[in-house]
């Protein structure tokens, strides 16, 4: 009986997540694993590596013991002709900032038939990949995940990748194409992976958009700073564990409108089901329950969550103190890449969200942008962000179908 056909998988990135994703992937029996990296000599580094070494994960298991995983992808290159001409799935594993880089390198060659994958994908995804894709966006399938699927960090690039933690389940839209999937979606983004997480599907790719919750640093950010005199603080100070009371409120005033969002959508369209979107505290219990210490609150449940221990503000020595790194991507991404693409959809559905407002005149201001004027998405800085309207979508319709007015 003849061996079946391997299952080519093209993983874009070079950072953290793409050298777990690759190095898990290529130890898969019948998984053939291809990864372009775009930015400088990235590929030329990792390549240089292989040829003298296997790729080597090690991953954190939750009992504390350790599992080293050795393997070694078929090719890292920067050619995408190279990368995608095979492949049946394309994993991207860089930061939203870059998709566009790689959206628009890949699509001359991605097959029909392929599945784009976002891991995460981010606010905005499907817009950008259905702008870039054009008609072919009809002919792929595009998943796209809430977050990374693990903590991890390089310890030397090109070799050794560790995982420090992964997480128990994580939830993926799909939108299909009119060709069948050359692989099925779900089941080939499991196997990659291994056992962790469990890969679930949502209904629709909204609810993975309007669950974004991209509003939780910026406004973490405005609670400490919004009144802040520009003097140097003599420490840095804790950021999710450092938040007071009425930072909680604003960050559950955020979550509302995007339910309402979702309440709007669904009033107008009953098809499509967004009763998965979330309060942004039934979050919380739900995929940090083991780490929360005081879950009587929002405000409690994330001053006590161990996940965040210790972690403080992006900041920048100042003299012998600190002052806040408003250039961090806790602004310039969430933003962009999340916040204008939910008040975009907002507009879409007609309903008005005065705190994530509020925010992006805030962030935009510091950040020297213009992406919200007046209450609409037309600012000179719009064409920098994954807003539907950037891509000429200015309706519920467009939002849903993609179509252009």
């Amino acid at each position: 009986m003849a061996e079946p056909k391997p299952t080519k998988v093209c993983i874009c990135g070079g950072g953290n997540g793409a050298h777990t994703l690759t190095g898990l992937s290529a130890s898969r029996p019948n998984v053939e694993v291809t990864t372009i990296t775009l930015f400088q000599d990235e590929a030329e580094r990792w390549a240089k590596e292989l040829k003298k070494n296997d790729m080597t994960v090690v991953v954190t298991n939750k009992d504390g013991s350790k599992t080293e995983i050795k393997s070694k992808p078929k090719l890292v290159t920067k050619n995408a002709k190279e990368a995608v001409s095979e492949a049946d799935m394309i994993l991207f594993c860089v930061p939203a900032f870059a998709h566009e880089e790689y959206f628009k390198a890949i699509e001359p060659y991605v097959q029909k038939g392929v599945t784009i994958v976002g891991l995460p994908g981010q606010p905005g995804f499907e817009f950008q990949c259905r702008d870039i894709f054009g008609e072919k966006a009809s002919q792929v399938a595009i998943m796209c995940f809430e977050t990374l699927p693990w903590a991890t960090r390089i310890a030397e690039f090109g070799k050794k990748v560790e995982v420090l933690g992964t997480k128990s389940f994580l939830t993926g839209s799909i939108i299909l194409g009119k060709v069948p999937c050359k692989k099925p979606p779900l089941v080939t983004v499991q196997m990659l992976h291994g056992p962790e997480p469990l890969f679930r599907q949502a209904k629709h790719f909204l609810e993975i958009l309007l669950m974004g919750y991209s509003f939780v640093h910026p406004a973490i950010l405005y609670g400490r700073f919004k009144d802040w005199d520009g003097k140097p603080l003599d420490q840095e100070p804790l950021f999710y564990q450092g938040i007071d009371e009425s930072t909680a409120d604003l960050l559950a005033a955020c979550s509302n409108e995007g339910k309402e969002v979702a309440k709007a959508i669904m009033k107008a369209r009953p098809e499509v089901n967004l009763n998965d979107v979330k309060d942004i505290y039934d979050w919380y219990m739900e995929y940090y329950k083991d780490d929360i210490e005081d879950s009587t609150n929002l405000y409690t449940a994330i001053r006590t969550n161990k996940s965040y221990k210790g972690l403080t503000h992006p900041m920048n020595k100042e003299g012998k103190g600190f002052v806040p790194n408003f250039a961090s991507r806790y602004l310039v991404e969430e933003l962009p890449m999340g916040m204008t693409v939910f008040k975009g959809v907002a507009i879409c559905a007609g309903v008005e969200t005065p705190k994530n407002d509020m925010l992006l005149y805030w962030g935009q201001k510091l950040m020297g942008k213009e992406y919200l004027v007046d209450g609409k998405l037309t600012g000179k800085n719009v064409g920098e962000t994954r807003c539907p309207q950037r891509f000429g979508i200015t309706t519920l319709e467009g939002v849903l179908t993609g179509k252009k007015e």
